[in-house]
């Protein structure tokens, strides 16, 4: 079945190459040249030539039935061709009679042909050719009626049984006009045929329409009749066919310059006509599509495809070229001007599919330095195809310096491959460093702030050539030559190119500025509080020589914390948000106080009310659960604690109530402060301060809650 199916569709492909090939030379036909020919030569007198209108009509009802058939289903294309070849069969046992009684007659021999053995040898070559006609015939037309297509051969049975030559010209002139009438009738019978098959195709583009809509009715159009292969196929027909041309009339071989120039002609010939540049497009489009695939199974391998089947690339290559060839007007331009310029063009879309290997790797790479793959190979290959993205487009650009006058299209296409080359450097920059901190074991320092600044700096760069480019589009739409595809190319070129990255570089600085100013307002841990907090990095589970403490008392990297808040505003751990210092009373390493919730508890409990419900179980560091182990034992407040702690150690023996859900987390961790409680036995995530003390911490909770006094000895 995948055989029968790759066959339809090569064949689906196949039959609709000639109508866009007929759309093509219609396009290219000169009605008024062609008749100014005519009047030159012997067919001025011929009634068909004679009316220029004639001509006209012939003009449109080609681009009807090139049309009709670029649209038919398979099934009935295929039909068609069928007729098509049977016809062709029929000719061709026309020309082999004409050609045998031709023969017979220069001969004139009218014996038995088996006396004389070039009248036998003609014979048996046409009996053999009318033969193999009639069968084929019969085989297209599916039938096992084979005297249908048998009419040639009466020439052959009348000089089989002597009939005189003169006679045999009769007899042949009857089997074509019997041929002739078989045909008339098998398209009299079959008159209505194209009505139906319009009327129901009609009925069917309505009821599409109605349910789904025309974009829907496009989309279906476009896959069934696959128009990029269709427009790719028939462009590289005609370009193979130009390079044919020129070397079938050349017998020397031709120089390097000679190529390349013969290369950049021929494909300037096969885009003169809206056809055939659509064909080039699609074709500059699979070739990026390939060249962008082959560049990600480089890097990755087979896992490539297995992670992106699709590898929807290379249309933006393709769509570059189409709008430079409709603004610069390609098609209008000579052969010698149009290579020129579409070797510009060319240009531009080889740097656009550099900088989309570069989108492809750039993640790879970075991926690969950061990780802790040690295999060379794909280290190799991932840090060469770099060194290539960096090379080639430096040459590039020195190539178009040696070879053409600078303009500013050419000075674009420059400032694009210097700043591919830039971002390359970068990349391998930030690989290397990676790599440092692989073998260092050990954190770089300010890592995220290089990053940032090799990124915006080639951001930033970015953004002033493609202000640069429309400053000069503004400029030459003001003082040049106005048109509206040029207006609206600068119009999207400013939107795209300039706007959204002028907005999204403005919210990254300010996402960034305000993720250093959290920082900044959290208080710094002291050596004591690390030394006690004892515990990792929650975020990349590295040990602490630095930390920060947050409105809720979790400890982190000051970095790590930093690229959290790039996300988000709130704490990795319980979710808090995290407001700046000067929104908290009080300075230092001294922790904010915690929402109101606790302190409406704190209120309650001075009143007399009833105790504060014990939150539901949550997660702790390891300094939160010292200060409950050791409550009991230490009425004293200790340096690193805050109130919180001193109001803790004074509830000390206060009774635990029954657990109930709060709505906060903070507000939970200050009312279990002060209450004396701890959560029971639960387990942990990593980096939550939890450790080997959590059992002596459940049996202090366990005899806190059998008595009143609430104090217990912790166990070493």
């Amino acid at each position: 079945m995948a055989a029968k199916e790759k066959m339809e569709a090569v064949l689906n492909v196949a039959l609709r190459v000639p109508s866009i090939m007929l759309l093509d030379v219609l396009y290219r036909w000169d009605v008024s040249s062609f008749f100014q020919q005519i009047q030159r030569s012997s067919l001025n007198h011929n009634p068909l030539f004679q009316y220029k209108y004639l001509a006209l009509n012939m003009h449109y009802v080609g681009y009807i039935l090139s049309v009709v058939l670029l649209t038919l289903p398979r099934q009935y294309l295929v039909q068609l061709y069928l007729y098509f070849l049977t016809a062709l069969l029929l000719y061709a046992g026309h020309q082999i009679s004409r050609d045998y009684v031709r023969s017979e007659l220069e001969s004139a021999y009218e014996g038995p042909m088996y006396l004389e053995p070039l009248s036998m040898n003609r014979f048996t070559t046409a009996l053999i050719g009318q033969l193999v006609v009639c069968t084929l015939c019969s085989c297209v037309m599916k039938t096992k009626q084979i005297w249908l297509f048998s009419a040639h051969m009466l020439p052959l049975l009348a000089r089989l049984c002597l009939v005189p030559l003169e006679t045999i010209v009769i007899i042949n002139k009857f089997a074509m006009i019997f041929t002739g009438l078989e045909v008339l009738y098998f398209l009299g019978s079959n008159l209505l045929v194209p009505y139906n098959l319009a009327k129901s195709a009609y009925r069917e583009l309505v009821q599409v329409v109605e349910v789904y809509g025309l974009l829907a009715l496009g989309m279906s159009l476009w896959n069934q009749l696959v128009v990029p292969v269709l427009f790719m196929v028939f462009w590289l027909l005609l370009f193979a066919l130009q390079i044919y041309s020129y070397f079938s009339t050349r017998d020397q071989p031709a120089s390097r310059e000679r190529l390349l120039f013969l290369f950049l002609t021929s494909i300037a010939e096969c885009c003169s006509t809206p056809y055939s540049l659509l064909g080039l497009v699609f074709t500059v489009s699979f070739v990026a599509l390939g060249v962008l695939t082959l560049c990600k199974f480089y890097l990755q391998g087979y896992r490539a495809f297995m992670n992106d089947p699709a590898m929807n690339r290379g249309m933006t290559e393709g769509v570059t070229l189409l709008i430079l060839a409709v603004q610069t007007g390609l098609i209008e331009l000579q052969v010698v001007h149009r290579a020129f310029l579409l070797s510009i063009i060319l240009f531009i879309v080889v740097a656009s599919i550099l900088q989309s290997m570069l989108e492809i790797a750039d993640p790879i790479v970075l991926a690969l330095g950061a990780s802790r793959d040690k295999s060379l190979w794909k280290h190799f290959r991932a840090v060469s195809l770099c060194l290539f993205l960096l090379i080639f487009p430096a040459y590039m650009a020195y190539m178009i310096c040696q070879f053409f006058h600078m303009d500013f299209w050419l000075l674009i296409i420059i400032s694009s491959s210097i700043l591919t080359s830039l971002q390359v450097l970068g990349t391998l920059f930030i690989y290397v460093l990676f790599m440092v901190e692989e073998f260092r074991k050990e954190p770089v320092e300010n890592m995220d702030d290089v990053i940032y600044y090799v990124n915006g700096t080639y951001r930033l760069l970015e953004f002033l050539v493609a202000l640069c480019v429309v400053a000069y589009g503004v400029s030459e739409t003001i003082f040049g030559e106005w048109t509206v595809m040029g207006s609206m190319i600068i119009f999207i070129h400013s939107y795209y190119n300039v706007w959204l990255r002028a907005q999204l570089g403005w919210k990254s600085f300010l996402l960034r500025r305000d993720a250093v100013n959290k920082i900044k307002s959290l208080p710094l841990a002291t050596k004591e509080q690390l030394e006690k907090h004892n515990d990792i990095c929650a975020i990349c589970y590295q040990d602490m020589k630095s930390a920060v403490i947050t409105p809720c008392s979790h400890f982190f990297h000051a970095g790590c914390l930093k690229k959290w808040l790039y996300v988000q505003e709130t704490c990795p751990l319980c979710h808090c948000h995290l407001k700046n210092s000067s929104q908290f009373p009080g300075s230092g390493t001294e922790p904010a106080p915690q929402p109101r919730a606790g302190a409406e508890q704190n209120a309650e409990r001075q009143e007399g009310a009833q105790p504060a419900p014990q939150p539901a179980p949550q997660p702790r560091t390891g300094a939160e659960q010292n200060a409950v182990r050791q409550e009991g034992t230490q009425p004293a407040p200790q340096p690193h604690a805050g109130a919180e702690e001193n109001a803790e150690c004074q509830e000390g023996a206060q009774p635990a109530p029954q657990p109930a859900p709060q709505p906060h987390a903070g507000a939970e961790e200050n009312a279990e402060r002060q209450e004396g409680t701890a959560p029971p036995d639960q387990e942990h995530p990593r980096g939550t301060g939890m450790e080997e003390g959590s059992r002596d911490n459940n049996e202090c909770i366990a005899s806190r809650s059998g008595s009143q006094e609430g104090t217990c000895e912790p166990t070493e």
